[in-house]
């Protein structure tokens, strides 16, 4: 099976979801500058939420760079990494409304984790598809980042109920750690 349907409908996703968030902002009921200030635990979330659907875009449009064909098991873990990117949205949302309280920033983390487990799956499927001699098994390496990343977030959901600000933190610092590019698989491309 060809690749461009899930990419597109992964893209069409992705962009439903930043679309939905921006839309959960809601505007100050005042017009001086003072009013915004309520509103910055909610525009704070919305910025590391946007962080991270964008690197979970970017990684997944890299990742199909190296896919040549696709079957269920990939479809399917495809979905599974859309349902995780899909409550985003919803957690921002809790989490920022509630200004960090402990249970939307664990949920949160939750969300964050399972999302980091579901991309993991997805590339066991491509390389299942794919065999471990493929680019894509080159250009994946063994992951150090994505399966450190998941033990950030389990760290930072147990945390959260001692100290959600340092938990948020650790969002944010793992938010950060994948904005510098990986370039794993522009290296495996450019052989």
């Amino acid at each position: 099976m060809g690749k461009t349907r899930i990419e597109a409908f992964s893209d069409g996703v992705v962009a439903i979801i930043i679309t939905i968030m921006v839309l959960e902002l809601r505007a100050p009921h005042g017009s001086e500058l003072d009013d915004l200030l309520p509103l910055a635990p909610t525009f704070l979330t919305y910025i590391l939420s946007f962080i991270y659907v964008g690197v979970y875009w970017n990684n997944h449009h890299h990742l199909f760079h190296v896919v040549q064909r696709i079957g269920g098991s990939v479809l399917w873990a495809n979905l599974h990494l859309l349902f995780w990117l899909s409550l985003v949205p919803f957690v921002t949302r809790w989490m920022g409304e509630n200004h960090f309280t402990p249970w939307p920033t664990a949920l949160y983390g939750v969300v964050l984790a399972m999302a980091a487990i579901a991309y993991y799956l997805l590339t066991r499927a491509l390389l299942a598809q794919h065999g471990e001699n493929a680019k894509l098994a080159a250009a994946l390496g063994r992951d150090v980042k994505g399966k450190l990343s998941v033990v950030a977030y389990l760290f930072a959901i147990a945390l959260s109920f001692v100290l959600p600000a340092v938990s948020l933190a650790i969002y944010a610092i793992v938010a950060l750690v994948w904005l510098i590019p990986d370039r794993r698989i522009e290296h495996v491309i450019e052989r």
